[in-house]
């Protein structure tokens, strides 16, 4: 690892002798802590952030590599996002290793399904660290005020799962332990496995919106379930789960406008054939392939100075069978406010995830105050209520944190 870290700096003292080449980033040291008896850290970790980047005119680079040092003393070194930029007349063409963001959902992901996801702190982390950099060729094509993108990714990635003793893994129930079978996790690397989108969007002085559409993996495996029935008791003695991924084709699209002082918003994507966990392990190895509807009505507005907003998110399986084990429709609400004091110095925020299937909720309240130019300082709570659901499952991971960050 010494080795790395040495390499990383002679690039950089390389690079930074070229005038031309901009460098900017952060420092930064995130501290989580347990709101339990121990009061147990959740996450000592101290981050370099570096972006490189440059542009000549009809060429352009950018490259995010970053250290993350632990309080165990590991270090891991990541490439976030290294990609180059060709620019023409009504044409660009970015290739490399790049974070795609699509839609106008806040803390959701619905039409923004390009980039997969590191769920390893759950929802946590700020977006931009959750979405991961994949190997892509994107083509954004102009014409007036409405653009054509298509972005072909050579290899799939699926999602980045907590580790097996993480806080954060998903739990999961079977009958009996299953025995695991990782065999067709991974999907072979060659051009037929590779996956397509297409958008097109427009801007309007009424409105913009989009259309999308996805030839695509699914990031989160299914898992395909073989039982074994005990011929005596004729109950379940031992399972076999194969976590799989399968092909998905994808459609949707987003918009917003503007009414008066409120700016609505709406984004939807509708899933061709997904699949789904069921608690009939007898047949179709457990799992139903279904149409899937995924949708949210947002809006957003100023009130006394304090930014408000707020999303209704809905999840739909069509055809729905009743062995399936998501709801068939699973209904979540999204809030937003956030003011600031002092200037613009300090700002205060509050942001809520409420599942209203399982009366669950994460509410995280936070405070960032600007001690100086790039130097800022942020506390806040993470509150996971219920004791079911995506965020109820987490009921004993209350924290709170904090960021001292100097961007650079």
């Amino acid at each position: 690892m010494k080795k790395i870290i040495v390499t990383v700096t002679m690039i950089v003292f390389g690079l930074s002798l070229f005038a031309e080449i901009d460098f900017n980033g952060f420092v930064r040291n995130y501290t989580g802590i347990l709101l339990n008896d121990n009061h147990d850290y959740s996450i000592l970790q101290n981050t370099f952030d570096l972006n490189i980047s440059q542009n000549s005119g009809k060429i352009a680079f950018k490259a995010n590599p970053y250290l993350n040092q632990y309080s165990d003393d590991d270090l891991t070194l990541g490439l976030r996002e290294a990609y180059m930029d060709m620019y023409f007349e009504k044409m660009d063409l970015r290739i490399g290793k790049q974070q795609i963001i699509w839609g106008k959902a806040d803390g959701v992901f619905i039409t923004d399904i390009i980039s997969p996801k590191d769920m390893s702190e759950f929802l946590l982390p700020d977006f931009s660290e959750i979405r991961l950099g994949i190997t892509s060729l994107k083509a954004d094509y102009y014409l007036g005020d409405n653009t054509f993108e298509f972005v072909w990714v050579p290899n799939f990635t699926p999602t980045i799962m907590p580790d097996e003793n993480s806080i954060w893994r998903p739990k999961m129930s079977f009958p009996v332990n299953p025995n695991w079978d990782f065999s067709k996790k991974d999907v072979e690397k060659n051009l037929e496995n590779s996956e397509v989108f297409a958008k097109f969007s427009a801007m309007s002085s009424a409105i913009d919106f989009e259309f999308m559409g996805a030839y695509m993996w699914d990031d989160d495996p299914a898992m395909d379930i073989k039982p074994t029935i005990d011929p005596t008791t004729h109950q379940i003695s031992s399972l076999i789960v194969t976590p799989q991924h399968h092909r998905l084709s994808v459609t949707g699209g987003s918009f917003s406008t503007t009414v008066g002082d409120f700016v609505i918003r709406g984004e939807g994507a509708y899933y061709f054939g997904k699949y789904f966990s069921t608690d009939n392990l007898t047949v179709n190895d457990g799992l139903l392939e279904k149409d899937y509807l995924h949708y949210l009505l947002g809006i957003d507005t100023s009130l006394w100075d304090i930014k408000l907003s707020s999303q209704f998110v809905q999840q739909a399986i069509l055809n729905y069978d009743d062995s399936i084990k998501n709801d068939e429709f699973d209904n979540t609400v999204t809030f937003l406010a956030s003011k600031t004091f002092l200037r613009e110095t300090l700002r205060t925020e509050l942001f809520a995830y409420i599942g209203l299937n399982d009366e669950d909720a994460l509410i995280r309240p936070k405070v960032i105050y600007d001690f100086s130019d790039g130097f800022d300082i942020i506390f806040g709570v993470n509150i996971f209520t219920g004791n079911k659901g995506k965020f109820g499952q987490y009921d004993n991971n209350d924290m709170i944190f904090s960021k001292i960050k100097y961007s650079f």
